[in-house]
């Protein structure tokens, strides 16, 4: 494969730069989508100059079939590519020849006659209540300086009692906490309200309390032990060592106290709609997984239950 950086000629690269603002400027992508759909893209041009024999150029587009799409895609797949990273691969290409279109430079129908890989169907893996009540009070147990036992129980509360991504829990800051409600900057830079239950507001309080960092409402709520921004890895290996401790399977994540808040909550009856508003889902087909999760989760009990098996 040709080195990226120079399997196209400057009016393609300038292209690219122009579609990759676009995508960071308009749609508002989140930085890892946007780093990943340029790789992809700079993968497919770097194939392409490589299938060529040359730099790729406007005419080399101009004249791209199919068939160079499925050669490319069939080399990814041999890379290991899971149906996911292929489909996401597509979703770029597609992405950026439909930018190429609406500026006039070219349009190709080459995208048009291959298909998006089969996803296989995956449902979340919920903790059970009492599974993420003893993941959160564990981490009290676990460490001994009491600060850190504060914060990481205020990280893990976020996740489970308010839905929170890690990433969206580590990314705030004193001012986005209000009396009972937190302002959360989500995927592509949306921003949602979310209610905190008391015990959440109870795990926030006693954190700030204990912190020795002073929190500005600018800053990072959630520091590192040198007074940084406190690093996703560290909450993470906090799991690996309380997977350990309670015997929890390795699907038992921050990511896992997420799924169980959507989980419980629909269990209990709660609103699709509300439920998809406070995870921050652009879609209500993305929150809808949970309502099979539920579904199993009541078939496996009545098998369970029922004196027939």
């Amino acid at each position: 494969m040709v080195d990226s950086a120079f399997a196209s000629d400057e009016f393609i690269r300038a292209q690219l730069a122009d579609w990759q603002r676009e995508l960071g400027s308009v749609r508002r992508l989140a930085a890892n989508t946007l780093d990943a759909y340029a790789r992809d893209v700079g993968q497919f041009l770097s194939f392409l100059a490589g299938h060529t024999g040359g730099p790729v150029t406007l005419a080399t587009l101009r004249e791209l079939r199919g068939a160079d799409i499925r050669a490319f895609m069939a080399q990814r797949r041999d890379d290991s590519l899971g149906s996911r990273s292929l489909a996401r691969v597509l979703s770029a290409l597609r992405s950026f020849f439909r930018f190429l279109e609406r500026e006039g430079v070219v349009a190709t129908e080459a995208l048009n006659v291959i298909r998006t890989p089969k996803l296989p169907r995956s449902l979340p893996k919920a903790l059970t209540v009492i599974e993420a009540r003893e993941t959160i009070a564990e981490t009290e147990r676990m460490e001994e300086r009491p600060w850190v036992a504060a914060r990481d129980m205020a990280v893990l509360s976020l996740c489970y009692g308010a839905g929170l991504r890690i990433s969206e829990a580590l990314a705030l800051t004193a001012g986005d906490l209000e009396s009972q409600v937190l302002r959360v900057s989500g995927k592509g830079g949306k921003v949602r309200l979310v209610p905190l239950i008391e015990a959440v507001r109870k795990a926030i309080d006693l954190y700030l309390e204990l912190c020795p960092f002073k929190s500005w409402p600018e800053e990072p709520l959630f520091r590192g032990v040198r007074g940084g921004v406190l690093s996703p890895r560290l909450i993470q290996q906090r799991m690996v060592h309380l997977r350990s401790a309670l015997g929890l399977p390795p699907s038992a994540t921050p990511h896992a106290l997420r799924h169980s808040f959507a989980t419980h909550l629909l269990g209990r009856g709660g609103d699709l709609r509300a439920i998809q508003e406070l995870l921050g889902h652009a879609s209500l087909s993305t929150t809808q997984i949970y309502t099979a999760v539920d579904t199993d989760h009541l078939l496996e009990s009545y098998r369970k239950a029922h004196p027939r098996g």
